[in-house]
């Protein structure tokens, strides 16, 4: 068994469990049928995608293993960003338990839908950039990618996380669970603007890049 792969085996369960117990504790019960919804949305395909990547990219794999940020300022936004996605992911939960507020049946399924949107969005800038590691950095002999994705806005993996998290609450029955939203937008924004002052003064043509694709997160917006 490669190293790799051990890691795979020992993260995701980790991962998955720490996902259910954030849903589920908050909740009281197991009977929190969104949650469960949600999470055989983003578990199963999360499995094939693990499987896939496993056997065509396991460089990928091993980039998206990394969560020491190099970078001081990306320390800092981790940091700050970390409450704000407990709460989105925590609220849920407690507006289960509490009946807080209802979200429509049809909302919740179509924001199922939008979550799985948002994820392919990142598989697709992962089958892509081979190059899209956790963290900030740029590699040796790192290559330039304007395919894809790319030939639209300069950061396309930060709008399908920011199309999945907009969606999250609404999938998870809650509309409280939107307020964070706005935090977890602006500390993505920073996230994604120091990003670039490394990029372009790490990998070469990417300043050129950035003057020829001008959008960055929203075409024809920003």
């Amino acid at each position: 068994m490669s190293p790799l792969l051990k890691k795979v085996l020992v993260r995701f369960p980790a991962g998955a469990l720490i996902i259910l117990a954030i849903l589920f504790i908050p909740a009281g019960t197991l009977n929190f049928r969104p949650a469960w919804i949600f999470c055989g949305v983003i578990l199963v395909p999360m499995i094939l995608v693990l499987a896939y990547f496993l056997k065509k990219d396991p460089a990928l794999l091993e980039r998206r293993m990394r969560t020491h940020e190099k970078e001081a300022p990306q320390k800092l936004i981790v940091r700050i960003s970390l409450p704000f996605f407990l709460i989105m992911f925590l609220l849920p939960g407690f507006d289960h338990r509490f009946h807080w507020s209802a979200v429509p049946e049809a909302l919740m399924l179509a924001s199922n839908g939008m979550v799985l949107l948002g994820y392919l969005i990142v598989i697709w800038v992962f089958r892509e950039n081979s190059y899209t590691s956790r963290v900030v950095e740029v590699e040796k002999d790192q290559k330039l990618i304007t395919t894809g994705p790319y030939a639209l806005i300069r950061h396309p993996m930060y709008f399908g996380f920011l199309l999945m998290y907009l969606f999250v609450p609404l999938a998870l029955g809650s509309f409280w669970a939107l307020i964070p939203y706005p935090m977890i937008l602006l500390v993505m924004i920073l996230r994604l603007k120091n990003e670039e002052t490394v990029l372009r003064a790490q990998l070469p043509g990417y300043a050129e890049y950035c003057a020829r694709t001008r959008y960055r997160l929203l075409p024809l917006i920003w």
